[in-house]
């Protein structure tokens, strides 16, 4: 729970501070007011990153640094940028001692719930694997790690790939077995992580839409999950010939996609404008609920104008997880959200 904050020449900010109630925190103003600048502050303060830029991006223009300092409870942390052209050197303080980087164990947990999200059944495999793996990078200790070092074995076979072969192929394999051992683990964690979702995302997603309704994900890749590695590996041998031909990897977890099906139906050629609405707030609340069974304690709650792109009662019915929690909204229209809180909030102008 972030209690306060301050932001030194962060984004919009040159200095400002704001303090947070444990309940529902409303940010109301106007478009381009730094609503969404607070709320990145406090993810970049909670989690170490942004959810949609560079470090270097989030220092004031014409500004050679930046500083947030937060309290969480009795604990207090800052993140402090010192830019120096195209890049920042991003440094973090936790109750005195400094770290260059954020282990998961030091992270506080957030779950942030912004427009871009409803694009999640209509955009391509990529945004799909991102925003699963991000999930498993808040929740599964190593994933981020795991993930990391398939991205740097990926890129070493791409590079191979692009050599003649008779040059590249004594080498390739080594990075064959590499890469179908540490696809496998991602393989294996995305898997079992659509089986918990599978498990609770109907009942949610059916008492959201206000009539009953099957909802499954399904993870799709061409091997199974239980063989991953062995199959992996066959195909990436068997496929050497046409990988050099192509310049890059066809086979492996970075080219596998998550579906979603409602009533047996994918969600991507048959959903509704709000059937997806639905299916992202079910998926949220799931969301909330891995992250405070595996961390131990309450994530806080981001909101980023979501409101206004929900109807009434999907509205209420978001409201009613968001009580459990600390939630910072924001929102252009005061009126569609404090309606939804009678007393139980604190509205923060901009």
């Amino acid at each position: 729970m972030i209690d306060s904050l301050r932001l030194q020449n962060f984004r919009s900010y040159k200095d400002e501070s704001f303090e947070f109630e444990p309940g529902v925190n409303i940010v109301i103003g106007p478009n381009a007011s730094g609503k969404t600048n607070l709320l990145e502050a406090v993810l970049v303060l909670a989690s170490g990153r942004s959810f949609r830029a560079k470090d270097n991006d989030l220092v004031s223009f014409d500004r050679t640094w930046a500083r947030l300092d937060g309290f969480f409870g009795s604990s207090n942390r800052s993140v402090k940028f010192i830019s120096s052209g195209e890049k920042a050197q991003k440094s973090f303080v936790l109750e005195n001692k400094e770290y260059k980087r954020l282990s998961l164990e030091r992270t506080i947990p957030t779950v942030l719930f912004e427009p871009n999200h409803l694009q999640l059944i209509s955009r391509g495999p990529e945004f799909r694997r991102l925003y699963f793996d991000d999930i498993l990078e808040r929740s599964k200790p190593g994933f981020k790690n795991l993930n990391a070092s398939y991205r740097r074995a990926l890129a070493q076979r791409n590079a191979l790939l692009k050599q003649p072969p008779q040059q590249a192929k004594k080498q390739l394999f080594a990075w064959n077995i590499r890469l179908s051992e540490l696809g496998a683990q991602i393989a294996i964690a995305r898997q079992d992580l659509i089986n918990e979702v599978n498990k609770s995302i109907s009942g949610s997603y059916s008492k959201i839409a206000g009539h009953r309704s099957k909802v499954e994900l399904h993870y799709e890749t061409p091997f199974v999950i239980s063989n991953y590695s062995s199959k992996l590996l066959s195909k990436l041998e068997a496929n050497d010939p046409l990988d050099f031909q192509r310049g890059f990897t066809a086979y492996g977890p970075h080219r596998e996609d998550v579906m979603l099906y409602i009533n047996k139906k994918p969600g991507s050629t048959s959903a509704s404008r709000g059937e997806v609405r639905s299916l992202l707030i079910a998926l949220k609340i799931f969301e909330l609920g891995l992250l405070k069974k595996t961390r131990g304690t309450k994530p806080i709650f981001l909101l980023d104008d979501v409101f206004s792109e929900l109807d009434g009662a999907r509205r209420s019915h978001l409201v009613e997880y968001l009580k459990d929690y600390q939630s910072i909204i924001t929102t252009t229209d005061a009126d569609a959200v404090i309606q939804h809180f009678s007393n139980q909030h604190k509205v923060i102008g901009l």
